[in-house]
């Protein structure tokens, strides 16, 4: 079978604090996004979201991306970097002009987008996007396409996301430092949501749990843009921790124990069932030595629903904090390393009182089925935001981010022409 001809690539880099991995994706002729290749590697430098050793970081940023350039037989020369930590936060900007009950046109449309830019108040804090959501019509919501429509003020929802720019700019650092260009940095829950959440989920209401390993982004979605976003400095690699301190085994070992008898509910048959553990000492001898201790499983799951407990707590007071509660709450969707733990779903949905399920990237075709799973969902979801390429009012004029390849009159004319296609 003839391989298809890719018209343009992306690339993408997801540094986490467990795993750093890569993806290339094309877009055919036909219009159709297939995966050419991915890779990953135990993370290095980075801890919590933030690079702690900017060498270690960059190299295992180049392997990842090597391993990525290798199975899709092709290499790249830029890359879109999700960011997970650096503090993320995100609101919503209202901005209304006068049109004085006219038709609306273009330029009103263009002219209070720059209104927008405008009134764009980062307090100090680096903007990594401002995109327009939704439009109003005299305080009537909901609106997608002004043109034509009549109205007296014309008004606008921007959704921004700040985040603090020294950890933004060693993130870009360590990437530039690989051989890279850096396309933009993508907060990570956006990324995730374009790989796990649908239009509808994303218009009736739900909520974005990405448990990574060291920080869990809370991201509420209504009304079909992100309303809210909250960091919570905890992730899956407490539960391991937790785990390694309690039994006095090493990290790999507890993690090994979570990944593979761990669970988040709890069975009869787990005070009968006795799991291995290797002492921390241990050199590489067989399993079975007289080193070698067991313990019932039911030790395991009580140790991660301990910590479980904890978190689940802080992801609730997130949500009530961003008003995802009541008739205003919807499903929660989790995804992120932390998801793969068996039965967290189940879990969730007792502790915080709403439906959960599991959210994995959406079927692409040369996705590889080890990485069609929620540890995977941010990697995806920056190849298919690189795709969509949303609109950023930043880009109108000279006011617009220094990382971004657009200048001025491209960034206009880029503009114009979504509004023609999508409005």
């Amino acid at each position: 079978m003839a391989q298809p001809r890719f018209i343009k690539v992306f690339g993408a880099v997801n540094p986490g604090s467990f795993r750093i991995s890569a993806m290339i994706m094309g877009l055919t002729e036909t219009g159709e996004l297939q995966v050419m290749g991915s890779g990953h590697r135990a993370s290095q430098g980075i801890k919590r979201g933030y690079v702690t050793d900017m060498a270690a970081a960059t190299y295992a940023i180049r392997d990842a991306v090597e391993r990525a350039e290798k199975n899709a037989g092709t290499s790249i020369q830029s890359v879109w970097v999700g960011c997970a930590g650096a503090g993320l936060a995100s609101r919503v900007s209202k901005v209304e002009i006068d049109i004085g009950g006219r038709r609306v046109e273009e330029e009103d449309i263009q002219a209070l987008l720059l209104a927008a830019r405008d009134a764009i108040q980062p307090d100090g804090r680096m903007v990594l996007h401002a995109q327009p959501a939704h439009y109003t019509l005299d305080g009537a919501h909901g609106v997608a396409n002004p043109r034509g429509l009549h109205a007296e003020r014309l008004g606008v929802d921007i959704h921004i996301t700040l985040a603090d720019g020294a950890p933004v700019r060693n993130l870009t650092e360590a990437v530039q430092n690989a051989h890279l260009d850096v396309e933009a940095v993508v907060a990570a829950p956006l990324a995730a949501g374009y790989a796990c959440l649908s239009d509808e989920e994303r218009d009736l209401g739900v909520a974005l749990v990405e448990v990574g390993a060291d920080v869990t982004n809370v991201a509420v979605h209504a009304g079909g843009m992100l309303l809210g976003l909250f960091a919570l400095p905890f992730g899956s690699s407490d539960i391991t921790d937790a785990i390694a301190s309690a039994f006095g085994t090493r990290r790999f070992e507890a993690e090994r124990l979570k990944c593979v008898s761990g669970s988040a509910m709890a069975s009869p048959a787990d005070h009968r069932e006795m799991i291995l553990i290797a002492p921390p000492s241990d050199d590489g001898a067989a399993p079975g030595k007289a080193a070698d201790r067991s313990i019932a499983r039911a030790e395991l799951v009580s140790i991660v629903t301990q910590n479980l407990a904890l978190l689940t707590r802080e992801i609730g007071r997130a949500l009530k904090d961003m008003g995802f509660t009541g008739p205003h709450g919807g499903q929660i969707v989790l995804t992120g390393g932390g998801a793969e733990l068996a039965g967290i779903a189940e879990y969730a949905q007792g502790a915080l009182g709403r439906p959960c399920r599991i959210g994995r990237p959406m079927a692409l075709r040369g996705l590889p089925e080890a990485h069609a799973t929620p540890g995977f969902s941010t990697l995806a979801g920056l190849c298919l935001y690189a795709a969509d390429d949303p609109v950023d009012i930043r880009t109108i004029g000279q006011n617009y981010q220094m990382s971004s390849r657009y200048g001025a009159p491209k960034s206009v004319s880029r503009l114009l022409n979504a509004l023609r296609q999508y409005f």
